[in-house]
């Protein structure tokens, strides 16, 4: 699991024995096509690492339906708010196809963590460019659709 760790862009500037110690906790999960992963709203206490298939991020927008905001494929992450902060999830998950993931639980990261803050930095700003780049993603969809619907 080592090697498919290092491939995964969250881990990438992790040593080898940082990677053991994320290895740890990761935990194998097989995700039906079109299981709801998490929903809007949910609690969040895990990320989830795609090793196999696809998942889609969405919003439900109210008298449209749903808006596909990312469809994530293997070596792509989500749900790593959840491992940020104590805030309901922004969007759901949903499973596109079948789907491998390894999940990590806010509270082993955490452990993990307190243990080796060095990799706690490393992590950090991983997810500081990640957010960071969803965030300016969805600001053009979002500009996208007000120019469409007439908003600008």
């Amino acid at each position: 699991m080592i090697d498919l760790l290092k491939k995964i862009n969250l881990f990438a500037s992790l040593t080898a024995d940082e990677l053991e110690e994320i290895q740890k906790i990761c935990l194998k999960e097989r995700i039906a096509k079109d299981t709801v992963i998490f929903k809007e709203g949910d609690a969040g206490d895990r990320c989830y690492i795609i090793t196999a298939g696809e998942a889609r991020i969405s919003k439900f927008i109210p008298n449209i339906g749903e808006e596909a905001l990312a469809v994530l494929k293997p070596g792509d992450y989500f749900g790593e708010m959840a491992l940020i902060d104590n805030f309901p999830r922004s969007a759901h998950a949903i499973a596109n196809t079948d789907l491998e993931v390894l999940a990590i639980n806010k509270a082993d990261l955490d452990k993990v963590l307190i243990r080796d803050r060095e990799m706690g930095y490393k992590l950090l700003w991983t997810f500081t460019r990640t957010l960071s780049k969803r965030l300016r993603e969805t600001n053009e969809k979002m500009a996208g659709f007000l120019a469409m619907s007439g908003g600008f």
